[in-house]
């Protein structure tokens, strides 16, 4: 009778091996400012490790020797796992939305479509628009072809196409995805008359203004330049 057998387990990923945990005679050993220091012994190696207060790391363990670098292993984790974290969040995903439409579509159907096309782009999806032809309506691809090319015009603001209309088989696919974020024009931009603002040296109001202190219709017209 055979044992039961538990659980399958993945198999465990290869672990770093750190100081003690380096078992080979020999290694060639790396500083840690990447300057090769040559074979030596494992003994040797780790004395030169903890001699400047650091770890020895198995970096390249199929080298022969194996190849071991003097690291701080904890920052150096640490950095690795921040990187992985970093990019993991940068890391786009891309959904594909379908929408389904008919040749001869009402106007109401259509617009309300065109506004799930709309809120899909908008939303970093991809949209795949679909014409279904029924019948003899598959004689007259050029109908489903103008419609989706109508859609895509209507929504050229938010989507671009990606792929052209293609017939496959009874029905018509066009891909359609969001476009890239448009760089806004700052607020504070130069007016055109801000040259004559900064040019214009008379423009301080000297003349109508009431008596005060030296002082104060000198930093006015200053203030006023620089905006």
């Amino acid at each position: 009778m055979r044992p039961r057998r538990g659980p399958e387990r993945a198999p465990a990923e290869p672990q770093t091996r750190i100081n003690e945990a380096i078992r080979v005679p020999q290694v060639r050993l790396i500083d840690d400012d990447g300057e090769q220091i040559g074979i030596k012994s494992r003994d040797e190696a780790l004395e030169y490790a903890w001699a400047k207060n650091l770890d020895l790391v198995e970096v390249a363990p199929e080298a022969r020797p194996p190849v071991c670098r003097v690291m701080d292993y904890s920052k150096y984790k640490y950095e690795q796992e921040q990187k992985a974290k970093l990019a993991r969040k940068h890391q786009s995903t891309i959904t594909i939305k379908e929408i389904k439409l008919r040749p001869k579509v009402g106007q109401h159907d259509y617009e309300t479509k065109k506004g799930h096309v709309a809120r899909f782009l908008q939303n970093r999806d991809k949209v795949k628009v679909t014409i279904m032809f029924r019948g003899r309506e598959t004689t007259h691809p050029e109908r489903g072809r103008n419609l989706l090319l109508r859609l895509a015009t209507e929504l050229k603001e938010i989507g671009v196409i990606e792929s052209e209309p293609l017939q496959d088989g009874r029905n018509m696919v066009m891909m359609l995805a969001p476009v890239k974020e448009r760089i806004e024009r700052p607020a504070d931009a130069a007016r055109p008359d801000d040259g004559a603002a900064r040019s214009g040296g008379d423009a301080a109001p000297t003349s109508d203004t009431p008596a005060a202190p030296v002082a104060a219709p000198t930093a006015a017209p200053a203030a006023t330049a620089e905006t």
